[in-house]
């Protein structure tokens, strides 16, 4: 089922494809680049596949909003549980907007719905918020739990989901998105990397 997650997130990639504004720039900010470690979450997670070839072809470099992106992933997996990073890395104009492309594209093929609706949530450790939520997309008649965390400022973008194949088919409500988040917030403090 890991190739359902990877699909998926892919699925969410081209955010920013179609209709947008561009606000005209970017914010000045510390730059940063998207990587794709070997391990995630302190070592919990190991790399099992680099996807930044697919995720590079499913987004354009330039588009409402963004420009020259560049896109990169990696799948990872820890016993059951399967976990794919995708991060884009460029000039993000409007972070907002991103976030919401990102979300909307997950749930646009026909077999994805948002089972609880994203909404914000700030690290327990502080720092930048991070929107979260859970979809189940439907693969073979089976149906998978998806919970994600999604984040964005003037540089990157990063979209990190997560399934178990213990327990594909967990309850949506059921997902404890505050801990995902701040699984998710340590893994953003890894694969994002100052420019330079």
């Amino acid at each position: 089922m890991a190739g359902v997650l990877v699909i998926g997130t892919l699925a969410g990639a081209g955010v920013f494809r179609g209709g947008g504004s561009s606000s005209g720039g970017s914010d000045g900010g510390p730059r940063y680049r998207i990587t794709v470690p070997q391990t995630l979450a302190g070592g919990e997670y190991k790399l099992a596949k680099d996807i930044s070839q697919q995720a590079g072809s499913a987004v354009p470099s330039d588009g409402a909003g963004a420009h020259n992106i560049k896109a990169v992933g990696g799948q990872y997996s820890a016993g059951t549980k399967s976990l794919v990073m995708l991060g884009l890395y460029g000039v993000i104009d409007d972070p907002a907007v991103a976030v919401d492309h990102t979300i909307r594209g997950m749930t646009r093929d026909g077999r994805t719905e948002a089972a609880v609706m994203d909404q914000e949530f700030t690290p327990s450790g502080g720092g930048d918020s991070l929107t979260c939520g859970v979809d189940v997309r439907t693969e073979m008649g089976q149906k998978v739990t998806l919970p994600f965390c999604v984040w964005a400022d003037s540089s990157t973008s990063g979209n990190v989901a997560e399934t178990d194949a213990k327990e594909l088919s967990k309850d949506p409500r059921s997902v404890d998105l505050q801990k995902f988040a701040d699984k998710v917030d340590k893994i953003r403090s890894e694969v994002r990397k100052p420019l330079g």
